[in-house]
């Protein structure tokens, strides 16, 4: 594998707090160093910036002159656990470029294990540390520690099941969208009345509160965990405050969400079963593998799963723009909802369901599947490495699509879905047996349903006899890949289907808006945007 270098977030709010302006730039350059302006392009070191990659040279300066150095490089204000844990931990992390797979499967030797770079973890534990006793998600886990057949991402998956999104879930989302693009917004900035109302969709889905029963400080750290994602370099002022804000206010969070949970449990909220930690409960048993305390902090973690969901409303809206939008994806989506959309006609995947696969490959909101390395022979002390295996340059792959860089829903009708790949399948592609053997978790929720899995590993449900599979293809890869992919994949299909139809339905139109200074929004890791598209109503 070869390094990435990747881009950093530079400093982009023109409203600097007074300790972004306090690191000026003779001092930003000396910690950066030299090679700081080296920025290589690229769709996998793009996928690296995601992760947190620091630039060439950053922080060589600093380290190369001692901690004591560097610690008089920042204000006084700055928690000196923050500079040696946060900062001195980006600088000493190494990310790696993984190849594109040939398959949609990551070896287990690039493991989830703790698979998160080593700043952030003061944002989950009190330590600077992973402690799984705590609780812990399966995002950040290894396959050998979850259970026999990857059962904790089968428990995870229970929740999010297409039969529950339509049933349990989708109100809740129409709902958000009903705010969101209500005629009061209309010409004005969009993400800002996103965010203004995300975090009200996000507990009303987890544990089943919204509005004045969502405290302002839970709120809060939402907010705050975003924007360290979103800007992401530590040696700014804003992240800073916003990291230290997270760590004060994680315990309280915990706290309430323990008592949402039991709320859940005890039926003390309206219809349980229309939340998620709801099926986790169920489906967990209180045993080993879905913990109560995993529950806990599924629920706080899943601030990093769904904030992609920013990033990709933007994006969206960005391609249906309506003069300077993409004419392909505008063309597509008109083709789309003018036929019979939903339905799929003995096909795995509906047409609409197909665009908003197209959109979520080209978009790639998740840059790419991080893996912790093994270490083999000697370490060099306080390094942390981590390989990248990228989702765009997989899913843009020349080898896996004739038209890759095209945009066509239609290039699903003739990829696997995961139902179709099993064992026989395994041996036509030359292997001895299945990588991943066929293996059923029955939920214990009540419902007629297995979570199963493919000859790759990829975890899907079978509810009343009917799969509900993913397109289980190396070259569609912005939901990651095998035993490692993204739970929440089909609700998020569900999601943006949603969005689509109300954007079609009430002839919906954005625009971009000319204003001076439009606000900066994070709306997803290392994305901080202009707040500039607004809608109209066609007559």
């Amino acid at each position: 594998m070869k390094r990435v270098v990747a881009d950093v977030e530079k400093p982009v709010r023109s409203n600097a707090s007074a300790e972004d302006r306090l690191l000026d730039v003779s001092r930003r350059n000396l910690l950066m160093g030299v090679g700081a302006a080296a920025i290589m392009s690229g769709q996998v070191t793009s996928a690296a910036a995601q992760m947190g990659a620091p630039p060439a040279g950053y922080g060589a300066a600093g380290i190369g002159q001692g901690m004591g150095h560097l610690n008089e490089m920042f204000p006084t204000t700055y928690d000196p656990a923050y500079i040696q844990n946060a900062v001195m931990a980006f600088v000493r992390t190494n990310l790696y470029a993984a190849q594109r797979p040939f398959l949609p499967m990551i070896d287990e030797t690039l493991s989830k294990e703790n698979a998160l770079p080593f700043d952030l973890w003061g944002m989950l534990y009190d330590d600077w540390g992973p402690n799984p006793e705590e609780g812990l998600t399966v995002f950040l886990q290894g396959l050998e520690k979850r259970g026999p057949d990857n059962r904790r991402k089968r428990i995870y998956i229970s929740a999010l099941t297409p039969d529950l999104y339509r049933s349990m879930y989708a109100e809740k989302v129409a709902r958000f969208f009903d705010r969101l693009l209500d005629e009061n917004n209309a010409g004005k900035p969009l993400m800002k009345y996103y965010l203004d109302n995300y975090f009200d969709l996000f507990w009303d889905l987890h544990v089943g509160v919204q509005g004045e029963a969502v405290p302002s400080e839970v709120r809060q750290i939402g907010e705050s965990f975003n924007t360290v994602l979103g800007y992401r370099d530590p040696l700014l002022g804003i992240v800073y405050e916003n990291y230290m804000k997270v760590r004060a206010l994680r315990t309280p969070l915990k706290k309430w969400i323990e008592e949402r949970v039991q709320d859940v449990v005890h039926g003390r909220v309206k219809d349980p079963e229309k939340t998620f930690v709801y099926y986790w409960i169920k489906n967990g048993g209180g045993g080993s593998d879905f913990r109560n305390r995993d529950v806990v902090f599924e629920s706080f973690h899943n601030f990093v799963a769904l904030s992609q969901w920013g990033n990709t409303i933007y994006n969206i809206m960005l391609k249906l723009e309506k003069t300077t939008g993409d004419p392909d994806v505008k063309a597509w989506f008109k083709r789309t909802m003018e036929g019979d959309y939903d339905n799929a006609r003995g096909a795995p995947f509906t047409p609409l369901q197909r665009l908003v696969m197209e959109l979520f490959r080209v978009i790639s909101p998740n840059g790419g599947s991080i893996s912790s390395l093994q270490q083999l022979g000697m370490r060099e002390p306080e390094r942390h490495g981590y390989a990248i295996t990228p989702h765009l340059a997989a899913s843009t792959d020349p080898r896996h699509w004739e038209n890759p860089l095209e945009f066509d829903p239609r290039r699903y009708k003739g990829v696997p879905a995961s139902d179709e790949v099993g064992e026989e399948k395994a041996k036509a592609i030359g292997f001895a047996k299945c990588p991943f053997e066929k293996a059923s978790f029955p939920v214990k929720d009540g419902r007629k349903a297995d979570m199963t899995n493919s000859a790759f590993g990829t975890v899907f449900g079978v509810v009343d006899g009917k799969a509900q599979p993913v397109c289980d293809y190396a070259g569609f890869a912005p939901f990651g890949f095998g035993y490692r992919r993204c739970p929440g994949e089909l609700l998020t299909i569900a999601v943006f289907e949603d969005f689509l139809k109300k954007v079609w339905a009430e002839k919906i139109e954005f625009q971009k808006l000319d204003l001076p200074n439009p606000a900066r929004l994070p709306v997803g890791p290392t994305t901080v945007i202009d707040d500039n598209i607004g809608f109209v109503r066609r007559t």
